[in-house]
């Protein structure tokens, strides 16, 4: 098949996901388009794939650069020249709109492919409900051809808040264990921990729904009782507060803040517990992420974090905003070597259910399906 990938390339979940299953599927011989703004971090070279920047003029005209036409655009050139199969839009904004758009022009040269939109949380959850998007969102995710949710929980709530006439899949994000895997980076842990201290790691784009403030809280519960480092992966607006509350804490000495990072699985691979206190998640990639690297998980209770952190045997799940009862969790995991390897083994095998092995099959099924049906219909 040839597949046209729509995404965001940032750093973001609907990037990830988009970037890891285009080059899983590149790998099993489908001819994959990468259509977005930038290159996606993740994105490596490949004989099956193919990358096509979208490019947005800037007129004085324009307060703001019309993304969405040129996107449609691209969209246009590139299935027409590369004669595309079908389209996968990540994230219902402005893809799904962008790609119904292209299928409208495309028609009138009697050419046209089927799109199918996945969702990834807050083009539903947030932007999406949203008045000024939401009559567009609702329209263009019900002209798809296929709707895929990453989680049960996602698909619930797109239902609840969008008049969707048609049935949402869920096909759960997925983790590469040939990448995200335990792996000896003993000597890194020493120059962290050269005391033995237990090693903590949050990772987020560090905007307010992570509620980044709350790992700092729960960190300096834990570390009065238990010697511990912090790691705090990811950038954004919350960064600055988050380092501001480890000042007046007095404890800046044991957590280092480090940015963005590509080699996500060599961090994990030293870490003994992954703190993730998000006001919702959709899904919770970065907790998969670290579970596959046999980190236990401390979570909030929202969302899809359920779905993949299992309450007492992966880590713990609790409220938004229990700081004292996340970090009694953490003590509880951390206490004992015995009790961590407990959980450290209970997150590895856990995490075994969503490998990309399993989940890849599901979209080139889905795929099938929507062309059959396209094809029946043409």
């Amino acid at each position: 098949m040839k597949i046209g990938i729509v995404c965001y390339p940032t750093f973001g979940g609907s990037g990830v996901l988009a970037t890891e299953l285009g080059m899983a599927l590149s790998e099993k011989g489908h001819e994959v388009h990468f259509i977005s703004y930038q290159q996606p971090v993740r994105l490596h070279f490949h004989p099956n794939i193919y990358y096509h920047e979208v490019t947005v003029q800037n007129y004085p005209l324009f307060d703001f650069p019309p993304y969405e036409t040129a996107l449609t655009s691209t969209l246009v050139q590139v299935i027409t020249n590369h004669h595309l199969d079908l389209l996968h839009v990540h994230y219902a904004i402005p893809h799904a709109s962008a790609a119904y758009f292209a299928r409208q022009i495309l028609k009138k040269s009697r050419r046209d492919v089927p799109y199918i939109t996945t969702l990834h949380g807050t083009d539903i959850t947030l932007v999406g409900r949203d008045q000024t998007y939401a009559p567009v969102v609702t329209f263009s995710i019900n002209e798809s051809d296929a709707i895929t949710a990453v989680s049960q929980n996602l698909k619930d709530e797109t239902y609840r808040h969008f008049l969707i006439q048609k049935d949402i899949q869920v096909i759960h994000n997925f983790v590469d264990p040939s990448k995200f895997h335990q792996s000896d980076k003993e000597h890194f842990k020493k120059m962290l921990a050269p005391n033995g201290e237990r090693i903590l790691a949050h990772v987020s784009n560090f905007r307010k729904v992570k509620r980044v403030e709350d790992v700092i809280f729960v960190f300096e519960k834990l570390h009065k009782e238990i010697p511990s480092k912090l790691l705090m992966i990811g950038d954004g607006p919350e960064r600055q507060n988050a380092e501001e509350i480890c000042r007046s804490l007095g404890i800046c000495s044991d957590i280092r803040f480090l940015g963005k990072q590509e080699q996500m699985e060599e961090i994990l691979s030293i870490t003994d517990l992954f703190v993730l206190p998000s006001q919702y998640e959709s899904f919770g990639l970065s907790a998969l992420e670290a579970m596959a690297c046999g980190v236990p998980v401390i979570s909030t209770n929202v969302g899809g974090l359920p779905e993949i952190n299992v309450d007492g045997i992966t880590g713990f799940l609790n409220d938004v905003g229990d700081i004292d009862g996340m970090a009694k969790n953490a003590v509880e995991i951390l206490r004992t070597d015995a009790t961590l390897q407990l959980f450290k083994d209970a997150a590895l095998t856990h995490a075994k259910k969503f490998e990309k092995s399993r989940i890849i099959p599901q979209y080139e099924a889905l795929y099938e399906n929507v062309l059959r049906g396209y094809h029946a219909l043409t």
